[in-house]
């Protein structure tokens, strides 16, 4: 048994297909099924259930996986070590982002961190925040950016900024000769959100919730898994909605039909956090593109000040 078989192992409990498992691992699927049987005969166990159909991981498979991804995690920590004795900001880095916030935010830090680091790989993922932890967690990802409170042992947390909600209407609307938008203007407005999924539908929830919203666990019958897409609704007049700072520098605030205005006094707000594994080697690169990150971020949010990240001893 090798790291190599760990790998395909790992390929083929994650691809649930040998043929997909064999080109992500850039080899023949002959070649990697040959090698996951060899181990299975090795270790005298199933570690895969194969019909023509499927590929499904048995339970001893799942004992299996949990120690090789361990196994092979820290025989990446050995190389990344190594890497980052040399320089931090070299090889790759895979980060993770939240869709609420990778369209608004990753255009402002990608040019400048290539042109700061232009050693180090990014290897982005854009997906909602349950699959972020559950990949960090199977060491998939080595950091994510979230907007949600993690309250796990195994997790650490660096607040990075804190971002306003802001209230989008059509531009045909009641508030819109307003001087200011109250929190208590948001208690009669019909507003629309993104699908559950999302973090951010249970943050305007409790936002609404707060400024006294009638019915808060009914709001709109529209629900979307994009937030451009609820913009367009809102846009053509099916409602209202409230959207993160950072989104307001997004293309429809030109050419949609709506009008994004800060809600005054309000301490509606979300704060966004790099999240990383406790037994993640590499906090010199973290420690800096946290940096370059709060320095590229505009007034509309609130940097939060840096702190020294959680090191492993």
């Amino acid at each position: 048994m090798n790291l190599k078989d760990l790998r395909y192992v790992i390929a083929v409990a994650e691809h649930r297909h040998f043929g997909h498992a064999a080109e992500a691992c850039h080899v023949t699927q002959p070649t990697l099924s040959g090698q996951v049987k060899k181990l299975e005969e090795e270790l005298g166990v199933t570690l895969f259930e194969r019909t023509k159909r499927s590929v499904v991981v048995t339970p001893m498979g799942e004992e299996v996986l949990r120690h090789a991804r361990r196994a092979v995690e820290h025989a990446n920590q050995i190389v990344d070590l190594a890497r980052a004795r040399r320089d931090p900001m070299t090889g790759p880095l895979h980060l993770g982002v939240i869709p609420t916030l990778s369209p608004y935010l990753m255009p402002l830090i990608l040019r400048p961190l290539r042109q700061r680091y232009p050693n180090l790989r990014l290897v982005l993922s854009e997906e909602i925040t349950d699959r972020l932890l559950t990949r960090l967690h199977n060491h998939e990802i080595d950091v994510a950016l979230l907007a949600t409170t993690v309250d796990e042992p195994d997790l650490c947390e660096l607040p990075l900024f804190e971002e306003p909600f802001w209230l989008a209407h059509p531009r045909q609307h009641a508030l819109y000769d307003k001087d200011e938008i109250e929190p208590a203007d948001l208690a009669g407005l019909d507003l629309l959100l993104l699908t559950d999924a999302h973090c951010l539908s249970g943050q305007v929830r409790d936002v609404c919730a707060a400024a006294g919203h009638a019915d808060p666990t009914e709001i709109g019958d529209l629900r979307t898994a994009s937030l451009e897409t609820l913009l367009q609704l809102v846009g053509a007049g099916f409602g209202c909605t409230l959207v993160p700072a950072l989104a307001i520098r997004g293309s429809w605030t030109t050419d949609a039909g709506v009008i994004a205005r800060p809600i005054a006094g309000s301490s509606a707000s979300r704060t966004v956090a790099m999240v990383y594994r406790r037994s993640y080697p590499r906090v010199d690169t973290l420690e800096r593109l946290a940096s370059l990150i709060r320095e590229q971020l505009p007034n509309t949010v609130k940097r939060l000040p840096s702190a020294s990240i959680s090191r492993t001893g």
